[in-house]
């Protein structure tokens, strides 16, 4: 098959989108298929041009939005592609829009009796009316610390913990227009990758736990990217019943917002509480080094062969 990878962006998860989209294209070759990057570059251009991209988009079997963030993990690419009529790998344009927009992911999973992290979103003036947003907060049982970030985003990118009122204020503006403010959660970080195969089935991998950087205040974009002193530990350590519960979940969040393909699901477990959902990802970092490929290769799929389920479950689906 002629696979076609859509890599870069304009979003700050750029650099690493074109590692996943690079890590993508090799496995692609490996399995004998002919893989066409296409890159966007920083500023949200196709470098081949868009009408040259279009034809190229068209003479493939089937195109990998290896995508990270705003521009293409949030339903537009995802639009674009199927207003060409091109089948693709992963979420279509409504589940990928909610998965990016973290309030509507968690209205729409609380609608469902689906535990999520307490928080709250501030639009409009309440992001730089100091009064209405502490009312708003103090309405919703928030209090120091809390965790600000902005609404639509991805990879920590922007995240801040606020521990008083001139940090939160700093917060919030840095994570300006659309910001969610979360309560924070003391406990285990515990990640779950689901896939879907060919014949409509949807799995998830041994869960993997983060237990981050602890020269860094939480796990932030430079625990994730630039510390080696973070570590993911998969399978994490978990009891049958917890690791029943978490999996039995992530399936449900996976459904509940219509994904295809494949998601992770990352979660929050206290140590005298709840597990609650944290936030999805509908294209996550798909780096060989990233959480998603390292939970498959615990399952016993390597990285090309999980590459190889997204093209056939794209492929079945049309």
């Amino acid at each position: 098959m002629r696979v076609a990878i859509v890599m870069g962006g304009a979003s700050p998860e750029h650099q690493v989108s074109l590692a996943s989209g690079r890590g993508i294209a090799k496995a692609v070759d490996l399995l004998g298929h002919t893989a066409i990057p296409l890159v966007i570059d920083a500023e949200g251009n196709w470098q081949d041009g868009q009408h040259e991209a279009i034809e190229i988009l068209q003479a493939c079997d089937v195109t990998i939005p290896a995508l990270h963030g705003e521009g293409g993990e949030d339903g537009r690419l995802q639009g674009f592609f199927d207003h060409l009529h091109i089948p693709y790998v992963g979420s279509g344009v409504a589940a990928s829009a909610v998965g990016l927009d973290k309030h509507l992911t968690k209205a729409v999973l609380t609608a469902h009796g689906i535990a999520v992290t307490p928080g709250v979103a501030l639009r409009g003036n309440e992001v730089t009316d100091t009064e209405a947003m502490l009312q708003k907060l103090k309405a919703a049982g928030l209090d120091y610390p809390l965790f600000v970030k902005p609404a639509n985003g991805g990879s920590s990118f922007g995240v801040t913990r606020a521990t008083n009122l001139s940090s939160l204020l700093a917060a919030v503006a840095d994570a300006a227009p659309d910001v969610l403010v979360e309560r924070e959660m003391a406990g285990r970080e515990i990640d779950l990758a689901v896939l879907e195969f060919p014949d409509g089935r949807i799995e998830t991998a041994p869960a993997l736990e983060i237990h981050a950087d602890p020269e860094q205040p939480f796990f932030n974009a430079a625990a994730k990217y630039d510390s080696g002193a973070t570590r993911f530990v998969v399978p994490a350590p978990l009891d049958a019943a917890l690791a029943d519960r978490l999996r039995r979940t992530a399936i449900e969040v996976f459904e509940v917002l219509g994904c295809a393909g494949l998601a992770r699901v990352d979660f929050f477990v206290p140590a005298d509480g709840e597990p609650v959902v944290n936030e999805i990802n509908t294209f996550p970092g798909f780096t060989p080094a990233s959480q998603f490929p390292r939970m498959w290769a615990a399952a016993g799929l390597s990285y090309a062969e999980v590459v190889d389920t997204l093209i056939r479950t794209a492929v079945a689906r049309g």
